[in-house]
Parts: structure tokens; C-alpha cells; sequence
């Protein structure tokens, strides 16, 4: 029988938090509305060093380690805000996940501090034909998986073929139309399009990209995530569901001596305020996804370093139209005003200060978002960072005109952290005025992430840590044949133009196309893009080499303790 942990080990003399006392406060702040002035957008910033600390909007990922300063050995301990879900890159859906993968689960590429695209288990990028229907991938060599076999061209070609058949993948429609993948030699693999994907790159630079030992998918299946198996600095050891997953050094790691930690043990610390106790106790060495309400006082911790950069992606509100029957199923429409009439969904998108949540919430460290499409993405434009108003008058003209009598009630699941709640009370207050009134059920993450695949729900208060190409920040969640439409939308306008920004070459091409999606999506609102947060994680400052970039995944694996 598997022991469930007290979270009561992890909490310093530090005291909980009332949650609803400090939610009904924030309310309170949320509703003054209109009288708040427009958030400044964050700045650009340089990049900075990690043991530097920086003023809200500055860009700070943390320094890589010096070898010469870091002591060989030691656990490393990270508090997680959330439970990962499974720990297969084919099934994965959590950012969480992500942390973990990025320590045992290298890709064929990876992301730099300027999210472009680099080599990780390939050795340069593709080489792609000139009608855009092949790319040629060269891969190191001499690479071996955690269970002693060879990482090779037949590898890689196993995993992908998984992430385009296995029942429930979260990569199929990431990977695109993809028609067969050779392997001319072991050292080489060329995959092959039916018509050109310009994302699929990018894709490769995520958990599509991960490479699966073969043995440990021919012995476990379906069940890979109960003892994963892949390249990486570190390998699994052990899982305690809710409480704690533990990695260790791999010797046959090809890079071995670049890593200086024995073990990195990843506890789940749902309250942020605990998280931040943990740190500052030096119970714990790295805490993510700090409170913008506990950031502040951290920065002028002098032994404490925050690292921020600003959020590819987007925290938004999901309404379910057509996802009666769960995700993966046919599409079957709700009979609920909000999921058949549009109206109902503007007017709910109309009732909602998006400037107030942002500065009254979060102390103006994260931005309004409208849109899924990155100001920061190379493929932005005026038309992909519209914003509608608020404006709660013409909300409520909006319900009488669809014949909805107010006020309107539509409950919300929704993550039971305390910031999670925190924004949830602030939502539930501030869409009064709109004529809504919005019933919150919070739920465990895990739970969250079953209800939201089975369709059982009828609002959902979700994020997604966003991905450099805008394509995986956006077909995946409302194209109709989306690997994460939960939403159950579908929009045949839509879909063409995804599916033409996806095999177009020309960027300002898809730059035009991103923009009409956008217009589409403001006037169907399967998705209420409200902000986009900063990626806030706290460091000690005995620890070096930790690094979060604009992809939100802590950088763990080459770290170690200052000597």
C-alpha cells in the first residue's frame, strides 16, 4: 500500500493562509472596474543573471553553472504548485509534467533563452525538401537510453508513430500530416508529409519531440508512464501519487559530466504561500510558479533569487460547446444557452476587467491577453492583439438579446489552490455587473485535467504554458480534430485557416492568417483569453545553474550547489 505523505511536513512555522479571506479582499480590489488606469506591458528587459534581482516586467532566466563554483552530489529539492499528470510524453498535458521531462526526457530539439529553435538529440536543424514535403533529421551518436539501449534513427521513428497512433495522444494533430517516417540509416531519419507543415519544427522542440526507450514501449504500452524510460541527465526512481517524484543521475547519461546533482525529488506544494515558506526555510531549493503576492517580498530576500520571464501562453476561460461526449469522441453539442448561443459567450467575455484582474490580482506583473498569439511571437500583429472591452451594459443587452434571463448562472470548475480561488472569487464578483452569476467548483488539478477530457463541465478555468510556434498555442484547443479540444468547437472557417497558416512558408502569411483566426475566435469565444502571466520561480541562492525560460520549464538538470 502506497503511503500518502502530510503536506504538514513541508510547512515551516509559517501559518496557512486563509484562502477565502484573502479572496473576498481581492474581489473587493477587482471590482473597482473601470477606475483602474490600463497595466503597462511588461518590458523586454536583457537578460540577467540569476542571483540578480529585477523590477516587475524584466526578463531574469538565471545563469548557466560554473563548474568551478558547484559541488559535485547532493538532492535537489523543487516544490511544485500542482500534481504532474502522466509522465508520457505522448498522453502529457500538464506543464508540470514538462519540469520533470526536462530532466529525464531529452528532444530531438530544444529551446534557447530567445526561444529560437536549437539542436538537443539531433545535431542540426532539419534539412527540408523545396516543395516542403520531406525533412532529413541527423542525429548524435553514441547515445544510450536509461536502460542501456541505443538511441538511434528506429528509436525515434517508434516514437513519433506512438504520438500519431496511440489511443488518446496529446501530440497527434501537433505532428501535422505526416504520411511515413524512413530511417536510411541508423544515424538519420526523414520524415515525410503529405502537404507542407511549417509548426512541425517546432512541435520537435516539445514532447513530440521526446524520444522513448523501444524496450520500455514493447514491455509497458499504454502504461510507459508508471516506470518511463528515455535519454536524459537524470532517470526516473519513484512516484508518490499527490505527493512526490524523485529522479537520479544517469551514469550513461552521453553528457555525464556536466551534471553535478545525485538527485532531484520534486514534492507538490499546492499554496503558494507554503511554497514560498519552503524556500525561505531551505526546506526546499527551487519553488515554481511564485504568487504575485508573495514575489515582491522574495526579491528583497537576500538569500532568495526570482527568476521571470514573460509567459508564451495565455490563462483563459474554456466554455464547453460540444464536448458531451469527451474528448477523443465524436463532437456532440451541449443544450445549455452558453454553449449554443455566441451571445451568451460575448456577453460573458464582455463582463470580465481584464485590466483590473491584472492589477489588482497580480500587482501588475502579468498582462492582459486576448488573444492566443504571443505579443513576443514573431508571428504577432495589431489583428492578433485586439482586446474587446469591458463593458458590462452591452453584456447584459447581449443576454436579453440571445432571451437569457439574469441573472444568468453558469458554474465553473476550476484548480482548489488559493490563487486559483483568489481569481475565481475575483471573476465571480466582477461578472455580477455582466448579469452572470458564476457558481465556482474548485477541484484537485488532477481532477481537473479528468473532468475537463470527459467533458464534464460547463466552464473551466485553465492556462496553457504556451509554445513558440502560435500553430501549438492554438489548433490544438480549437480545431475541430485538436488533440485538446475540449471545448468541443468547431468552425470550418476556423479550421482553413489553421490549416493554411500551418502549410504556408511565407511568414507574413501566416502572420495575416493568425490575425483572422483571432477575429474568428473573438466572435465564437470557445476560449476567454483574459492574461498572460509571468513564469515567477524562486531560487536559492546556494543553488547555481537554474534557468526558466519563455517556454516556462525550470531548467534543473545542470545544476548544483555553490561550494
Amino acid at each position: 500500500m502506497t503511503r500518502r505523505l502530510s503536506l504538514n511536513r513541508f510547512i515551516p512555522s509559517a501559518r496557512r493562509r486563509s484562502v477565502a479571506g484573502a479572496g473576498a479582499a481581492f474581489v473587493a480590489l477587482a471590482l473597482v472596474g473601470t477606475a483602474c488606469s490600463p497595466v503597462e506591458p511588461a518590458g523586454d528587459g536583457d537578460q540577467s543573471g540569476g542571483g540578480q534581482s529585477s523590477a516587475a516586467g524584466q526578463d531574469v532566466f538565471g545563469d548557466a553553472a560554473d563548474p568551478a563554483q558547484v559541488k559535485q552530489g547532493g538532492t535537489l529539492t523543487v516544490a511544485l504548485s500542482a500534481d504532474p499528470d502522466k509522465l508520457d510524453p505522448t498522453l502529457s498535458r500538464s506543464l508540470y509534467s514538462r519540469y520533470v521531462f526536462h530532466t529525464m526526457c531529452e528532444k530531438l530539439y530544444d529551446l534557447g533563452p530567445d526561444a529560437k529553435v536549437v539542436p538537443q538529440l539531433a545535431t542540426a536543424l532539419p534539412t527540408i525538401s523545396s516543395d516542403g514535403l520531406s525533412l532529413t533529421i541527423p542525429l548524435k551518436e553514441g547515445v544510450k537510453f536509461a536502460d542501456g539501449g541505443a538511441f538511434d534513427a528506429n528509436a525515434v521513428k517508434i516514437s513519433l508513430n506512438r504520438d500519431l497512433t496511440l489511443a488518446g495522444s496529446a501530440r497527434k494533430s501537433e505532428l501535422g500530416p505526416i504520411t511515413s517516417i524512413e530511417t536510411p540509416d541508423a544515424k538519420t531519419v526523414v520524415i515525410k508529409l503529405s502537404k507542407p507543415f511549417a509548426p512541425l519544427t517546432a512541435a520537435l522542440a516539445d514532447r513530440a519531440g521526446m524520444v522513448l526507450s523501444p524496450a520500455a514501449v514493447a514491455k509497458l504500452g499504454a502504461n510507459f508512464s508508471n516506470a518511463p524510460v528515455c535519454v536524459g541527465p537524470f532517470k526516473f526512481a519513484s512516484r508518490v501519487a499527490q505527493n512526490s517524484i524523485k529522479v537520479v543521475k544517469d551514469p550513461q547519461y552521453y553528457n555525464a559530466a556536466k551534471v553535478h546533482l545525485d538527485a532531484i525529488e520534486y514534492r507538490i506544494i499546492t499554496d503558494s504561500s507554503i511554497r514560498s515558506a519552503n524556500l525561505k526555510s531551505g526546506d526546499a531549493q527551487v519553488a515554481d510558479s511564485l504568487s504575485s503576492q508573495d514575489a515582491p517580498t522574495l526579491q528583497k530576500d537576500s538569500s532568495v533569487s526570482v527568476l521571470q520571464s514573460q509567459s508564451l501562453g495565455y490563462q483563459g476561460l474554456t466554455i464547453n460547446i460540444g464536448n458531451a461526449n469527451g474528448i477523443g469522441n465524436p463532437l456532440k453539442p451541449l443544450d445549455t444557452p452558453i454553449a449554443k448561443d455566441p451571445k451568451v459567450r460575448q456577453a460573458l467575455a464582455l463582463s470580465i476587467d481584464r485590466d483590473a484582474l491584472v492589477k489588482s490580482i497580480f500587482n501588475g506583473l502579468n498582462t492582459v491577453a486576448c488573444s492566443p498569439v504571443s505579443p513576443k511571437s514573431e508571428f504577432t500583429s495589431d489583428a492578433a492583439q485586439v482586446c474587446p472591452p469591458h463593458d458590462p451594459a452591452k453584456a447584459k443587452q447581449l443576454l436579453a438579446d440571445a432571451g437569457v434571463s439574469t441573472p444568468y448562472k453558469v458554474e465553473m470548475i476550476t484548480s482548489n489552490n488559493p490563487d486559483s480561488l483568489r481569481l475565481a472569487q475575483a471573476l465571480q464578483g466582477m461578472v455580477k455587473d455582466g448579469g452572470f452569476d458564476l457558481v465556482i467548483k474548485p477541484v484537485e488539478y488532477a481532477a481537473l485535467l479528468d473532468q475537463q477530457d470527459r467533458g464534464d463541465f460547463e466552464l473551466l478555468q485553465l492556462g496553457w504554458s504556451g509554445r513558440v510556434d502560435p500553430d501549438a498555442n492554438i489548433y490544438n484547443f480549437v480545431g475541430t480534430t485538436g488533440s485538446q479540444n475540449v471545448s468541443g468547437y468547431s468552425n470550418p472557417d476556423v479550421d482553413k485557416l489553421l490549416t493554411d497558416a500551418r502549410q504556408a512558408t511565407d511568414q507574413a502569411q501566416r502572420v495575416k492568417l493568425y490575425g483572422d483566426v483571432v477575429s474568428k475566435l473573438q466572435q465564437d469565444d470557445p476560449i476567454i483569453y483574459m492574461y498572460r502571466q509571468r513564469n515567477l520561480t524562486g531560487v536559492s541562492k546556494k543553488l547555481l545553474g537554474i534557468q526558466v525560460y519563455p517556454d516556462g520549464v525550470i531548467r534543473t538538470a545542470f545544476a548544483g550547489f555553490a561550494k
